[in-house]
């Protein structure tokens, strides 16, 4: 990238801890693939090293903004849409502690303590904005998982991992709870109220996470062979996945852009759902599904790494930088199209 092509480009938009996220979840699930079917130690290390150094460039990209650019990065957190993407920088943390955890225990404890505090903080802010009201229909779209549902399902698994399986329950408990409650709004503006932006349809992507997500961290704070939850959260899993294969024409409407990384997080958590499933005694459909589905994370996974590859070698990556100041709204107006 030249300099003259830097100049002309903006911060990094907070939503791009989504690269980090999917990246993350699938070095985990390869993790679970080295204990489940023996796959080569040396390519999950490679890769866990290759998401942590994502992770981190993001965090100090992101830090970074809040020093030089600190209305941008304001105007994300008041914006109703944009401000759910904040929860990605504490999902992606949590699981850079769970990755961290069998290399360096006191690092990756540091890492989960800062990021489940920030996440309760944030989930409380945000959900609290939520019950004030004030938002128009065609503000709740999916991403408003992501405070209240992803961060306290990945924290009752990072919990788990680090031996507190009650606390981690906790927090299964709210994202499970909030889940359900939001499940409902979002497809009721979907079905009654005008079609999402092309610019926001990748966002869809988010609505495979909940189920298999929720699955993981329901089998990391239970114990035994799965049950009949952890079988029934498969299968809506599977159905989401479906579905969004169904939608995808008119998902694709968009063009490539970093936001369809929002696909990634259900992406890879489904094989290692299915994984940990067959980990765990299930020899069902979970087992057979499970490579296949590990397969096709990593050749999805791989192609949003590709394509978001080729945008950074041509400098178009990061979103155009305003040509004059702008106020709050705007800016976060414009991170909303760009992501």
């Amino acid at each position: 990238m030249s300099a003259q092509q830097v100049a002309k480009r903006g911060p990094m938009p907070v939503a791009y801890f989504g690269i980090a996220v999917g990246l993350l979840a699938l070095a985990n699930a390869w993790r679970v693939g080295v204990h489940l079917w023996q796959l080569p130690q040396t390519v999950s290390a490679v890769l866990s090293a290759a998401a942590l150094a994502v992770w981190l460039s993001l965090l100090i990209a992101y830090a970074g903004k809040w020093l030089a650019q600190r209305e941008a990065a304001l105007a994300e957190i008041r914006h109703p849409v944009q401000s759910a993407f904040a929860a990605l920088g504490l999902v992606s943390s949590l699981l850079a502690a769970q990755l961290l955890l069998p290399w360096w225990r006191p690092a990756a404890l540091l890492v989960f303590g800062i990021a489940v505090t920030g996440q309760l903080a944030l989930a409380l802010h945000l959900y609290g904005r939520f019950w004030q009201g004030g938002f128009a229909p065609e503000q709740v779209t999916p991403t408003i998982y992501l405070p209240m549902v992803a961060q306290n399902f990945v924290a009752g698994t990072a919990a788990a991992g680090f031996g507190w399986p009650q606390v981690g329950a906790l927090f299964f408990g709210v994202g499970a709870f909030a889940w359900l409650a939001m499940e409902s709004m979002i497809l009721h503006r979907a079905a009654v109220h005008e079609p999402l932006p092309e610019a926001l349809r990748p966002t869809l992507g988010i609505q495979l996470a909940p189920p298999v997500v929720g699955g993981v961290s329901y089998l990391a704070v239970s114990s035994g062979a799965p049950d009949l939850l952890a079988q029934a959260m498969l299968g809506y899993g599977l159905f989401q996945a479906l579905l969004l294969l169904r939608l995808l024409p008119w998902i694709r409407r968009q063009p490539f852009a970093p936001s369809y990384w929002g696909f990634s997080f259900g992406v890879a958590a489904l094989p290692t759902l299915a994984m940990r499933m067959a980990e765990r005694g299930d020899t069902g459909p979970a087992a057979w599904l499970a490579p296949a589905l590990f397969v096709a994370a990593n050749l999805i996974i791989g192609a949003l790494a590709w394509k978001t590859l080729g945008l950074l070698l041509q400098g178009k990556l990061l979103p155009p930088q305003a040509a004059a100041p702008a106020s709050a709204a705007a800016v976060a107006e414009v991170a909303v199209k760009q992501n």
